[in-house]
């Protein structure tokens, strides 16, 4: 059975911004990309202080683990993001580095959290996703 996913945003909810509220797979195999953070094939942070620069090889290493597993942003239906001290203006950083990778939609349902620290003190955001393989 070919995989498909329905993105659904009901009347009865608030129209969503840069996600859906409801995403329906059919079954078949998923990847799921543990959360990834601003580090490069090294090991070494990238973008010390840089919200932007992190939230770009964030979405570099999600990128790579989707096409390690066969998958590309497309198929992605599910993605939780934590950013340390959440503001509107960090929310929209991650936003303009999303939308290199997701395009203008249909977004996966989607969440983001405002956290107060993460692994490491130098690092600003960490996103996992869950993607749909057939």
């Amino acid at each position: 059975m070919p995989m498909n996913i329905d993105r659904l945003n009901p009347a009865s909810l608030a129209p969503p911004g840069r996600y859906c509220h409801v995403a329906v797979v059919s079954a078949g195999r998923q990847v799921h990309i543990s959360g990834q953070i601003a580090l490069d094939a090294m090991g070494q942070v990238v973008g010390e202080g840089d919200l932007a620069a992190q939230a770009e090889q964030v979405f570099a290493n999600l990128a790579a683990g989707l096409a390690a597993a066969g998958a590309d942003f497309s198929k992605v239906f599910k993605t939780v993001s934590y950013v340390v001290d959440l503001t509107p203006e960090k929310a929209a950083a991650i936003h303009r580095a999303r939308v290199k990778y997701l395009g203008e939609g249909p977004y996966p349902a989607s969440t983001m959290v405002g956290v107060t620290a993460l692994v490491d003190p130098r690092l600003l955001v960490e996103i996992e996703l869950i993607a749909a393989l057939d």
